[in-house]
């Protein structure tokens, strides 16, 4: 992990979330979602711990907007030489609020 930030702001779920376990037996998924921007849209991985993994799979979907907040952290993708940008967003989800649902 590299540095890390905390962040808070819309973001639109782009992928159903990969549900997983922790090394502690901790439930935890994983989805890919986008920052709307007025320029350039931004793609990140989104990674929500514990009890609120519960939340997510419940209440939200595909192409929802939620407002989030958490801590960001940019990771270095080993493969480096297919991709241009060998960095990777992350966001560690603390706190999830409805923004448009469907």
């Amino acid at each position: 992990m590299g540095d890390t930030n905390y962040f808070s702001g819309i973001v639109k779920i782009l992928e159903n979330p990969i549900q997983s376990f922790s090394n502690t037996k901790t439930l935890k998924i994983r989805f890919r979602a986008e920052l709307p921007q007025i320029r350039q849209n931004k793609i990140v991985s989104i990674i929500v711990w514990g009890n609120l993994v519960n939340e997510i799979k419940n209440y939200y979907q595909l192409n929802d907007y939620i407002l989030i907040e958490g801590y960001m952290s940019v990771e270095k993708n080993s493969l480096t030489l297919k991709n241009r940008n060998p960095k990777k967003v992350v966001i560690t989800v603390l706190k999830v609020y409805p923004f448009l649902l469907k």
